[in-house]
């Protein structure tokens, strides 16, 4: 896709990534209109990036959000949708409120889904479009301490999926990426403190972004950043009882560091 012709609904636009998307995108020479719950933190990214990028107040995790969210896209007469607003919850399942796992759920899997829903018929109507989901390698390569977050990371992956599959025959591309750990500011002490201890690598929120905004332009399908993490998210693919034991002797550590402990 060429995007200085694409009209983009970015969401979680004021966390880290969606910063970072939100100034290469512009950049490249996109209009965006900016979306999430922060409406201060929305109206300053705007003004830096000097382009008239529009902004949006509304939570995914809600139907009247999505309902105003998708009126806002579709009077902004977008092409594009990003959907990367998220939150993670790092902690034993038993021992997380369930209040926080539904946040999850709804955050990462039902909200996207919802808004695409909403916008799809618009979507189809356009001489070009794209969506664009931002999952995570523990989609594909789920992990012990992060349970709802894998489960939804998945349900995202497998909606993309799907969802391609279906609008083979139309002019809608469905994107899905899925980067590893990234470096920024929304990370809890508690999972920084965990990838220290397991060595995991951490890519800085600008280089993601640039990885996003390549594949948006090429338009295909499914990628996955990062190695070795995508060729174990392959591995779990089709023999995961190897995976099962090679994560068992990390338990020990993600139990140390879990906030719920």
């Amino acid at each position: 896709m060429q995007l200085n012709h694409a009209r983009i609904l970015l969401t979680g636009a004021s966390g880290g990534l969606g910063q970072e998307l939100a100034r290469q995108l512009a950049a490249a020479g996109a209009v965006l209109l900016l979306a999430g719950r922060d409406h201060a933190r929305l109206r300053s990214l705007s003004a830096s990036l000097g382009n008239g990028a529009a902004c949006v107040t509304g939570d995914l995790g809600r139907p009247a959000g999505v309902a105003a969210l998708a009126a806002a896209a579709r009077d902004f007469e977008l092409n594009v949708l990003i959907n990367n607003a998220g939150v993670g919850a790092f902690g034993l399942l038993d021992t997380q409120e369930w209040s926080t796992v539904e946040e999850v759920l709804a955050t990462n899997l039902e909200g996207p889904i919802h808004l695409t829903h909403a916008l799809l018929p618009w979507l189809k109507a356009q001489p070009q479009a794209a969506i664009v989901n931002i999952g995570s390698t523990f989609g594909s390569l789920p992990f012990p301490g992060f349970a709802a977050y894998s489960a939804a990371k998945a349900g995202l992956r497998g909606f993309s999926q799907a969802l391609r599959r279906e609008l083979a025959d139309s002019l809608v591309a469905v994107i899905h990426v899925a980067p590893r750990a990234i470096d920024t500011p929304l990370n809890s002490a508690a999972v920084n403190a965990l990838n220290r201890a397991l060595k995991n690598h951490s890519d800085p929120a600008a280089e993601v972004a640039r990885q996003i905004v390549a594949a948006l332009r090429r338009g295909d399908g499914e990628h996955h950043f990062g190695f070795p993490e995508r060729l174990f998210a392959w591995l779990n693919g089709v023999a995961p009882s190897l995976i099962d034991r090679g994560l068992a002797g990390k338990l020990p550590i993600v139990k140390q560091h879990s906030p719920s402990s």
